[in-house]
């Protein structure tokens, strides 16, 4: 999938401890993020291990060539991987798209990766890059509903999510396990061309309804301690 023409969305300026006063920018990410964005998902990773079912280690041991693989083929598409820097051109947030490839499941994307660096909260980062996310699912033509999984008992990231017009329609127990502890998983879904959901501007039927994602307090999910740009994946 090619870049939309549009300008990348970008958030009033506002000040956030280590990171200073300035515009947030979501733009996609590509090959020439590699170093930052791998840095960013290892430190993601780490601090927040029950938000992934990769681990923080196995993804370590992992070659710089992977990452760019990875990059690569959100890069050419379908789907997408974007990421939210501040004033400085520090990565600050992460969030993905990623595309169902059989002929009959190509109505479906997932939404992955999601997580915003602590210093980085209260800007609306989170809600900029979930928008953002279901900006370029409508762009695409042939998705009709987006899915992702939030681990059970983060309520923030559940509201926003829920703000964005996702619904949960089933819980996975022991979906992972970190260091032995059974972490479940809420499966949510968005419905794209379905009329009465949160709309974005232009994007079918759903566009009919109130934008509920705009606005509102930040609800993040995954924030990470300060430190270096974390990056994520599922």
């Amino acid at each position: 999938m090619s870049a939309s023409a549009e300008p990348a969305p970008t958030l009033a300026p506002t000040s956030a401890p280590g990171h200073g006063p300035g515009p947030v920018t979501v733009r996609r990410l590509g090959r020439t993020d590699a170093e930052q964005y791998r840095a960013f998902r290892l430190e993601a990773l780490r601090e927040t291990p029950s938000a992934f079912t990769s681990g923080h280690a196995e993804e370590r041991a992992k070659p710089m060539a992977a990452t760019l693989h990875r990059l690569a083929e959100a890069e050419d598409g379908p789907g997408a991987l974007l990421g939210a820097f501040d004033a400085t051109g520090t990565l600050i947030g992460t969030a993905g798209l990623k595309v169902a490839r059989r002929s009959q499941e190509r109505h479906k994307g997932t939404l992955y990766g999601m997580a915003v660096a602590r210093t980085a909260t209260g800007r609306g980062v989170g809600r900029a890059l979930v928008r953002e996310v279901l900006r370029t699912a409508g762009e695409d033509g042939r998705l009709r509903q987006v899915l992702l999984t939030v681990s059970e008992g983060n309520e923030a990231a559940l509201r926003l999510y829920t703000d964005c017009g996702f619904e949960v329609w089933g819980r996975e127990p022991r979906a992972v396990l970190v260091d032995g502890l059974a972490v479940a998983k809420l499966h949510m879904v968005r419905m794209l061309d379905m009329p009465g959901l949160p709309g974005l501007p232009g994007t079918g039927p759903a566009a009919a309804g109130a934008d509920n994602c705009h606005g509102g307090p930040v609800c993040e999910h995954t924030a990470l301690r300060a430190g270096p740009a974390p990056t994520m994946g599922p």
